[in-house]
């Protein structure tokens, strides 16, 4: 599957000669930390008032608009684009790329991974190893989660078989608006289409076409929407 059928890259991201559309999706994932590396950090104008139990280290940038909470903990490399809120207690572990108009939630842990415009993560969440979508939206609780339980290859199930992504962690990737229901766990190499739903407290695994829903795990419950 590639990158183009989930999503455009947003001309605000400055990272687009590092994201091929043509590419398959799961190879994006560790081009984040290539395309982290190779950004010019000291060229760039980033917040100066930070309030005094915000925690930040290493390489980051932060728009000067970016709304900073009373604590959080921010280690680099990061880039954190224009007018995205960071709520109390938000973990940002590295290797992560935040859009324009983002919510980056209280409790709500970030690694290796990137979230394009206007993705709201507002509560309790876990993104690992994840692509999100421009105006997609995890629930309360959501975990995205990325690594098999024994530890192996994360391989993708598709409709004639599984594939190979040669990553031991890969989490989910959704499609532009795609939403998760609160609570709902999105298994390992998982992929949402755009404007997909999957329904609170699922345990989904494998690829949602577009403009489907998930009603349970079945995949006789999978629906289009309408």
């Amino acid at each position: 599957m590639k990158a183009s059928q989930l999503f455009d890259l947003p001309k605000t991201l400055p990272f687009e000669v590092f994201f091929e559309a043509d590419k398959p999706v799961w190879e994006w994932l560790p081009l984040i930390k290539v395309a982290l590396e190779n950004f010019d950090f000291s060229a760039q104008d980033s917040l100066k008032d930070i309030p005094p139990g915000v925690s930040i280290n290493g390489k980051v940038y932060i728009h000067p608009t970016v709304n900073l909470p009373p604590f959080a903990a921010i280690n680099g490399p990061a880039y954190i684009g224009a007018h995205t809120e960071i709520r109390p207690g938000c973990y940002i572990r590295g290797n992560v790329i935040v859009g324009e108009g983002c919510i980056l939630g209280n409790s709500c842990e970030y690694k290796n991974c990137l979230l394009m415009d206007h993705v709201e993560t507002p509560h309790y969440n876990y993104v690992g190893d994840s692509i999100l979508g421009s105006r997609s939206h995890l629930g309360a609780g959501v975990i995205l989660a990325n690594l098999r339980l024994d530890r192996a290859e994360v391989k993708v199930k598709t409709a004639s078989g599984l594939v190979s992504t040669g990553l031991r962690k890969f989490g989910a990737i959704l499609g532009e608006r795609a939403e998760v229901g609160c609570n709902a766990v999105i298994q390992p190499g998982s992929i949402l289409g755009r404007h997909s739903v999957v329904m609170s407290t699922m345990a989904f695994s494998g690829i949602l076409p577009d403009n489907h829903v998930a009603l349970s795990t079945e995949r006789t419950s999978v629906k289009p929407r309408k």
